[in-house]
Parts: C-alpha cells; structure tokens; sequence
C-alpha cells in the first residue's frame, strides 16, 4: 500500500479513515447481482438461455467495443484521465456539478459503501419486500438491523410502512423499477419519504434500471442538495454488465462519507472507455429501451394467451407466478437448458425472468409452457455457490 503522503489529496484526508474501516470492508465480498443469481446453480450448459441475471443480451454498442479495442494496446497504463473524462460526460449529461459524482467499478460498490457509512447497531437498514437483497448482507457487516417492507398492491415501496416500521433507521433502500418486481415507485412518493425520515437518516435510490421506464429520475433531488445517494450502473441498457462501470451521485458531503471507505483507485480502463463512447450515441438508450420493451409485451401478450400470471414490468425483467415451489421450476427449466431468475421467500411460488433476445424467449416460453403442463418435472439443484454466501446469511 501506498504511504499516506504519496496518495491523491483526496484520499490524503481521509487516509485514517479508510484504513480504520479497510479490515471491515476486506472481511466481507460485496455481493452482486451474478453472486446471487448463480448461487444454487449446478451447473450449465454451453448453448444454454441465460435469463437469469437481468443482464443485456445485445451486449456494448458498437462504439464501446471499437473504443474498447483502440485503449487495449494502453492497457498497462492506469489511465486515470479517462475516469475524469467520464465523470465530466456525465456530469454533462446529467446537469451536475463533477464534484456530486463518482465513478466506481459498477454500482455494487457504492450501495454496500453506503450501507455501510450510514448504517449501524443503532441505524436500521430499511429496504422492500421483495427488493434487492445485496444491501442486507451489507447491513450484516455494519451490524444493523434489517427491516423489510412489504410493497404496496401496485408493487411500489410502501414508504409510509418502511418510515412506521424503522424510527431509528439510518439508510432507506429503494429501487425503482424495483428488482425483482420491475415496477416503479413514483417522484411524489420519493419526496415523501425524504420529508418524514429521521434527521439521522439518508436515502439511497438505485436507479440500475431507470432507462428502461418513462418515470422521471431523482437527480433533481440530488441538484436540490437533499440528503439522497443515486446509484446508477452501465451494466443494464447500455449492456456492460461484465465491464463493471457505475457512479454514485449526491451531495458532496454524503458522497465523500460512502467514498471515504474505499479511498481513491483507478478504474478499468476498458470499461470507463466504453461507457464515455456509450454516452456519445445519442440515439442508443431510446433504440435499447425500445428493444427491450417489444420483446416484453411479446412475452406479456403470449402469457395472457396462456392463462399465466406475471407482474407488469417497466425494466428488462419481470415476475411470473410459477404455481408451484420455485425452485422446483427453476431447475425444470435448466433441465432444458433455460436458466431463470432466483425466488424470493415471501413469494416462493413466483420466479424472476430477464427479458432476453426474442429467440431467447421463444425457447423460453416452450420450455415454461412444457413444465406447466407436467411435461418436464424439476428436482432440487445442489447449490454450486451457495456456501459461499453462508457465512453472509441475510438476517430476516
């Protein structure tokens, strides 16, 4: 490790700060969405459908992967003006200062460094049911206590419940479209919450999935100086799940606190490289949203047909009603080589399905229609990964 004097002024500060919190932060992996959608996995097969992990099956656009190919060849250099350039793109786009953004290696970081930074023994972490459960584990290492909420009818965060069930909270979770459910939870109910929560508290939106829907973000909140964390993740849309680039946006202040736990680093440069020639496509998020939304109610419209029930989505995956135990149905379906989304223990018959290419989900609707009708039967998958994410039991 570098001596303290030879570090970035940044990181200069706070230093002490993050060596104290290093051994807390190093004793835990941040988990992420392939962790938990490969955790029970026994294997899979070569050409198998991989629906399972709400990834983008078109992949980076063509300019990220020409960019991508011209900085290999400066691939031995850490490159940190290209992290610059990126945060000045965005910042651009996005009408924000540069200081109210970070860059980080995806947005799984930056939801487990907030956790963290405003959670403790004292702060509860307060999050949806079902919602994303990365941030409990996170709650874990933080010792807080993990409150649950039950969404709303609509599947919306019931923010009125989550502020009854937790006066001592210190971070409010919400993501919208909200993963596993794809549905969203609105402006006015966002305001809401900011306005009732504890003094103490902060609220932490992710937006991984925000351009697949026509709901307006929050970062006018963020503009406002409100006490709110955004996430967002080039992983979803923009098809660059396996690059690992995403940024946390807030108020300088908030930003430095989830900062201050990992210290300053260089980021990949192939990926922030890509997402800075993701950005110049103007017309690539509105041509991927609308992708993604034809497949969608291809799907939606097939399963009416059959009877099915699902969960209306606004992102690139949504909830199906199994009928059944869902694990016995995700292993159906892997049994023909279509590999679905995880369970989720207060819906234990529903199963999450990624919106893949319309092939993909042609095979996909034969294989579901074929376990539906008794056709192929599921058995147990022995987990491949799960004693992994042992040690890191979500409590609750």
């Amino acid at each position: 490790m570098a001596s303290p004097d030879k570090l970035p002024p940044f990181s200069r500060r706070s230093f002490l700060h993050w060596s104290a919190a290093a051994s807390a932060v190093a004793a835990f992996p941040v988990i992420t969405e392939p962790m938990l959608a490969w955790a029970e996995v026994k294997n899979v097969p070569k050409d198998a459908v991989l629906i399972n992990a709400n990834e983008n099956p078109l992949g980076p656009c063509r300019a990220a992967r020409e960019a991508m190919a011209a900085i290999l060849p400066q691939g031995g250099r850490y490159l940190v003006e290209l992290t610059d350039e990126l945060t000045q793109a965005v910042a651009a786009k996005e009408g924000l200062k540069p200081e109210y953004l970070r860059i980080f290696p995806g947005s799984s970081e930056p939801l487990h460094y907030s956790v963290l930074a405003f959670t403790s023994a004292e702060k509860s972490y307060v999050t949806a049911d079902p919602g994303y459960e990365a941030g409990m584990y996170a709650a874990k290492v933080s010792g807080a206590r993990v409150v649950k909420a039950p969404l709303t009818p609509t599947y919306a965060h019931d923010v009125k419940a989550m502020l009854a069930a937790a006066p001592d909270a210190g971070l409010f979770y919400v993501c919208t479209p909200n993963n596993p459910t794809g549905t969203l939870t609105g402006h006015g109910e966002i305001e809401y919450l900011l306005e009732h929560k504890p003094k103490q508290s902060i609220l932490l939106v992710d937006e991984a999935y925000i351009h697949f829907c026509d709901a307006p973000s929050v970062l006018d909140l963020v503009k406002a100086d409100q006490e709110l964390v955004v996430l967002r993740t080039f992983s979803k849309i923009y098809g660059m799940a396996g690059l690992r680039c995403g940024m946390a946006m807030a108020r300088p202040d908030l930003l430095a606190k989830v900062s201050n736990l990992v210290g300053w680093n260089a980021q990949p440069v192939t990926a922030v490289t890509a997402a800075t020639a993701s950005l110049k496509d103007a017309g690539l998020v509105a041509e991927r949203k609308r992708i993604n939304s034809t497949v969608r109610e291809q799907t939606f419209a097939w399963l009416d047909s059959q009877g099915y029930s699902y969960i209306r989505s606004q992102a690139n995956f949504f909830m199906l009603n199994s009928k059944r135990a869902a694990k016995e149905m995700i292993d159906a379906m892997a049994r023909q080589e279509v590999m679905i989304g995880r369970a989720w223990p207060c819906m234990p018959t529903w199963v999450r399905i990624t919106v893949g290419t319309r092939p993909e989900m042609e095979q996909f609707q034969a294989a579901f229609k074929r376990v539906m009708d008794g056709v192929v039967v599921g058995r147990m998958a022995r987990p491949r990964m799960v004693e992994h994410l042992d040690g890191l039991r979500v409590p609750g």
